[in-house]
């Protein structure tokens, strides 16, 4: 029996403030996606809200909860057993005295598999996440879900090779990375967009893998949040994307086994010389 898995990312804007309306927006691409076939379904980062890490302001730890009570892990947990769909929630979750940025995996069943924190916390204009996250203490993650086995990163982590590779060698596949990225305001005529995808593709090139990166769009208070959300496949030909302001959701389907096949014939794996690799620690 060949093993096909379908799965969609979803591109929308948000309003500031009102999590129950961006909870709502995301749940209609959702049912939608999941219409035309989707069973894995990437909303983008912290889609709760405004991404509000664009600068240091103490109020907003207010809005991090534990994610077992995260009112997106809840909602979602109760359309994916509607809908039989695999849903990773991204929030800002709080852990005793400590603040993530995390996603939490939602099986097909509505069961919360667990919560992976993001791993590489970026600091600069605009993106000031350190103030508001620690690094992430779950190590990356591949969790076993009813439709297919997913690994998934989240924004910075799409950049680095070592967390597309750590998930590859875990038996992913699929990677997936939900996302919040846009203008640069130290700099007006730095466009990321296309490296933003490039590096993605790489990482799908070297691990004979699909990548799914699900972005945001609109201008939030001056700034403007690319899209450009794209599917490519284990070869890192974009099979399916949205431009910088479209909203609504991508799909693709993939056959896992023939994937499987292609990549045992490239070798990576079977060449790999991690008794050479000791720099990278």
């Amino acid at each position: 029996m060949t093993r096909t898995l379908n799965v969609a990312a979803l591109q929308l804007s948000f309003v500031k403030g009102e999590i129950a309306e961006n909870i709502s927006r995301v749940t209609d691409a959702i049912r939608n996606a999941v219409a035309q076939g989707a069973e894995i379904v990437l909303p983008s980062e912290l889609f709760c809200d405004h991404y509000f890490c664009k600068s240091q302001e103490e109020h907003h730890f207010a809005a991090a909860t534990k994610w077992q009570d995260h009112p997106a892990v809840t909602k979602m947990q109760d359309l994916a057993r509607e809908l039989s769909v695999v849903i990773p929630v991204s929030i800002f979750e709080k852990a005793g005295p400590e603040y993530y940025n995390s996603v939490v995996v939602i099986d097909a069943d509505g069961t919360a598999l667990g919560v992976y924190r993001k791993s590489h916390i970026p600091d600069g204009p605009g993106y000031q996440e350190k103030f508001y996250f620690r690094p992430g203490n779950t190590g990356f993650k591949v969790w076993d879900t009813q439709k297919g086995r997913i690994g998934v990163g989240i924004c910075w982590d799409q950049w680095f090779p070592e967390a597309a590779r750590a998930m590859a060698l875990m038996g992913a596949d699929v990677l997936l990375y939900p996302t919040a990225i846009g203008a640069e305001p130290q700099d007006d005529s730095l466009d990321t967009a296309a490296r933003w995808r490039r590096a993605m593709q790489g990482h799908a090139v070297s691990n004979v893998i699909p990548v799914v990166a699900a972005n945001r769009v609109g201008n939030e208070e001056g700034q403007v949040f690319y899209g450009t959300s794209f599917i490519c496949d284990h070869v890192g030909e974009v099979v399916s994307d949205l431009n910088r302001s479209e909203e609504g959701f991508i799909i693709a389907s993939f056959e896992l086994d023939e994937i499987d096949r292609e990549r045992a014939a490239w070798g990576f794996f079977r060449d790999r010389r991690p008794d050479l690799y000791g720099d990278l620690v």
